[in-house]
């Protein structure tokens, strides 16, 4: 599994949104990308995480930067959490785990089997990145109740 450091290319991905539209980070450029994995749709952390970039979605969006959640639901488990927590942005599905595997966040071992990776989900981390495809900032530990204010700040330079 890749090591990601600060400064380097973000891998590219191809997923589908929760209506079945193809997202590419390529097809970003231009726009700042908060890339956030989670374990699952609608439990107790995810929808702490999920909801706090939905009240920060103004500020977001005033830094330049749109917001994609990626988890290995599928767009059904998808459309239902983002409609039950009227969150604002695309959540994608990465259900092969690909994109998981590129960024770093797929668990060991675990991984590597699709079918326990859907099980276990990503680990929870998030990527911020720039406009020109860069990374600008690694969350490796994310604490749900203040992640969103952290990413802002990370976005903002504050």
């Amino acid at each position: 599994m890749p090591t990601l450091k600060v400064g380097d290319e973000a891998p590219d991905f191809t997923l589908p949104d929760e209506t079945g539209q193809p997202v590419s980070l390529r097809g970003l450029r231009g726009k700042q990308v908060v890339l956030y994995f989670y374990p699952k749709d609608d439990t107790p952390g995810c929808t702490v995480e999920a909801c706090g970039f939905r009240d920060s979605i103004s500020s977001v969006e005033q830094a330049g930067a749109v917001v994609l959640g990626v988890s290995a639901d599928g767009q059904a488990s998808h459309q239902h959490f983002r409609k039950k927590f009227n969150l604002p942005f695309r959540l994608l599905s990465d259900e092969d785990g690909t994109v998981q595997r590129a960024y770093g966040v797929a668990w060991p071992v675990i991984g590597l089997v699709p079918a326990l990776a859907r099980l276990a989900g990503p680990r929870r981390r998030t990527f911020v990145i720039n406009a020109t495809g860069h990374l600008k900032a690694i969350f490796p530990n994310v604490r749900v109740e203040t992640h969103a204010q952290e990413v802002l700040a990370a976005l903002t330079g504050c």
